[in-house]
C-alpha cells in the first residue's frame, strides 16, 4: 500500500462510494490532506482511525455550516446565468470584489468572484487573495473577459482621454472596475475632476443600461453587454475573474451543483455566445491557503 490513499483508493478499501469520502472528508471525519487539489489520505493514520472505529482527525478551521450559502464579490452576466440555471441555492449579495472578499475573509459567504488587477499590472486576484483570505480557503480560475468602453452607437469617443468632459457611469468604490478604471485613467493621464460622473451603478447591467437609456456617454464594461444592450465596444484589455472558495463548503450540495453545471456543455455553449467570454482552464486551482 502506497503512503497515502487517493479517493478512489480509500473508498475501495471501506467499501463504499467516493461520494462518501468526500462527504467523510468536508467533515473533518477523516484523517486527510489536500495538496496540488486533491485530496490524500494517510494510510497509517487511516488504518488506525478504522482500528479505532472513531474520526481521528484534527479539528478543522470551521464547519462548512459556519459559512452561509451565499456567493459574494463581483457581478458577472455569465456566472448569474449559471447560478440560476443551475439552481443550486446559492444566495447573492454582490457587492463589488473588493466588499467580496473582506466578506469572505470574514465567513460571510462560500464562494466569492474576484477581478482584482494587481498593482504591479501583471496579474489578476493572486496577490490580493494571498493577502487577506482565510486559511482553507482556494482560489480557482474562472474565465476570461473582454473589456472596454460601452459606448452610444453615434459616440465620438475614440479611447480614454475621450472621457475628458464626458458622462461617465461610475462603479461602487472598491469593486473590481472602479479600481480598474481609476488604474486606467492615471496610466492614460485623465483627471478623474476632469470627468462628468454620474449615479453609480452596483452591477455590470445597470452601467449598460444607463448608457443605452442616454443618461451617460460612457462606462467601463464588457463586450457581452454591448452587444445585449446595442452599444459600440471599444476594447482595452482582457481580465480574469475567478473564485475564491471555502475548501470545505465546496463539497456541500450548492457548490457541487454549481461546479457541475459549469463543466458541462449547456455552460461551455452559453459562454460561447457571449462575446468577449474564454472559459478555458475553469477550475483550476490558482492558490492555496
Amino acid at each position: 500500500m502506497p503512503d497515502f490513499l487517493t479517493v478512489r483508493e480509500l473508498a475501495d478499501l471501506l467499501r463504499v462510494k467516493e461520494r462518501k469520502i468526500y462527504d467523510l472528508a468536508a467533515k473533518g471525519a477523516v484523517p486527510c490532506s489536500k495538496v496540488t487539489g486533491k485530496l490524500l489520505f494517510p494510510e497509517d493514520e487511516i488504518r488506525a482511525w478504522i482500528a479505532a472505529g472513531a474520526a481521528s482527525a484534527p479539528a478543522p478551521f470551521e464547519t462548512a455550516t459556519d459559512r452561509p450559502a451565499v456567493l459574494l464579490g463581483s457581478h458577472d452576466p455569465l456566472l448569474d446565468w449559471a447560478v440560476r440555471q443551475s439552481q443550486c441555492g446559492l444566495a447573492s449579495f454582490l457587492g463589488g470584489s473588493g466588499d467580496g472578499l473582506d466578506r469572505f475573509a470574514r465567513g460571510e459567504g462560500v464562494i466569492a468572484g474576484l477581478h482584482l488587477r494587481d498593482e504591479t499590472g501583471d496579474g489578476w486576484n493572486i496577490a490580493s487573495v494571498a493577502r487577506i483570505a482565510p486559511p482553507g480557503a482556494v482560489l480557482l480560475r474562472g474565465f476570461t473577459r473582454a473589456r472596454g468602453l460601452l459606448l452610444r452607437p453615434d459616440s465620438t469617443i475614440t479611447g480614454l482621454a475621450g472621457l475628458d468632459g464626458a458622462r461617465v457611469v461610475p462603479r461602487q468604490e472598491g469593486s473590481g472596475t472602479a479600481t480598474l478604471l481609476d488604474a486606467l485613467l492615471a496610466e492614460a493621464g485623465v483627471a478623474p475632476s476632469r470627468i462628468d460622473w454620474q449615479d453609480t451603478a452596483f452591477n455590470e447591467a445597470d452601467a449598460a443600461l444607463a448608457v443605452q437609456q442616454g443618461s451617460a456617454d460612457a462606462t467601463l464594461g464588457l463586450a457581452s453587454l454591448a452587444e445585449t444592450h446595442g452599444l459600440r465596444f471599444l476594447p482595452l484589455l482582457e481580465e480574469r475573474f475567478d473564485l475564491l472558495v471555502c475548501r470545505r463548503a465546496y463539497f456541500d450540495p450548492g457548490l457541487q451543483t454549481l461546479f457541475g453545471f459549469l463543466r458541462s456543455e449547456s455552460f461551455a455553449a452559453q459562454a460561447a455566445r457571449q462575446p468577449g467570454y474564454a472559459i478555458a482552464g475553469l477550475g483550476e486551482v490558482l492558490w492555496n491557503a
